[in-house]
């Protein structure tokens, strides 16, 4: 009822830190008071207790999430992490709801898509392996339709024309089953180190994906990306190699 309208922020803020999500965008859009609070604090304690609801233990208390400041940004960040019903059946998502899990299968390679995708706007995501690249380790963007295994030992992201990856052991750039040339472009660019964190930034305006690593823009990697949904990706060989993916939201230059 109207009383409803009127209730104190702090009250307010009370009640939706009893709601989910879903519930929550339907309370933004009742009203501007609504809005406000829910959105003015990104660590108020509606999203202190749904983030203590939602993420695992150990995602809040290790570093997997340290370059997310605010409790609504590792909400968020959850509801981006790898889907446990898109990827390789090689393949698991720990407990901790954003690291890969590569099981030890022989002759095959597999690949893991995030929940959601994105069709526009510009998105930022870090990514790492935990473990072994083996011969052949890519990150990159797929639609839904780009397969996530296959038999054998090869760049299964980049395979085809439903998915763009860059191969982290010989800095290959790969798409529709060729290579795009290497990346970083300049000479004898370092190879990557296990544990770095890779910065990768999709642009659906430009239409164009770019990486950073360590806070330096290593250059534009894919550009003319078709306007279709396109999901965060990885694809990993080697027995129990694990590989974290954490969504960062809009990239921090504007």
């Amino acid at each position: 009822g109207g009383a409803g309208w009127r209730l104190p922020g702090r009250v307010l803020e009370l009640v939706f830190s009893y709601l989910e999500l879903r519930e929550l965008r339907s309370c933004a859009l009742v009203c501007k008071l609504w809005h406000r609070v829910l959105h003015g604090d990104e660590n108020s304690e509606v999203w202190r207790s749904l983030a203590a609801r939602c993420l695992a233990e150990e995602a809040l208390r290790t570093d997997i999430l340290c370059n997310v400041p605010t409790y609504k940004g590792k909400v968020r960040a959850f509801h981006h992490a790898f889907s446990t019903n898109d990827c390789s059946r090689n393949v698991y998502i720990k407990k901790n709801g954003f690291t890969l899990h590569r099981n030890p299968i022989a002759q095959s390679t597999d690949g893991a898509r995030t929940k959601i995708g994105f069709s526009e706007g510009r998105h930022a995501w870090e990514v790492w392996w935990e473990g072994p690249l083996g011969t052949v380790a890519v990150i990159g963007i797929a639609t839904k339709r780009a397969a996530m295994q296959c038999q054998g030992y090869v760049a299964l992201l980049g395979s085809d024309d439903q998915s763009w990856g860059w191969n982290l052991v010989d800095n290959n750039l790969l798409h529709n089953g060729e290579v795009n040339g290497s990346f970083p472009q300049c000479n004898n660019a370092p190879k990557y180190q296990i544990g770095e964190r890779i910065r990768v930034i999709l642009d659906m305006e430009d239409k164009t994906l770019a990486f950073e690593r360590g806070y330096e823009f290593l250059g534009v990697a894919f550009r003319g990306l078709p306007k279709v949904c396109l999901y965060p990706a990885v694809s990993a060989v080697y027995g129990n190699t694990e590989v974290t993916l954490v969504y960062l939201g809009k990239p921090l230059d504007g």
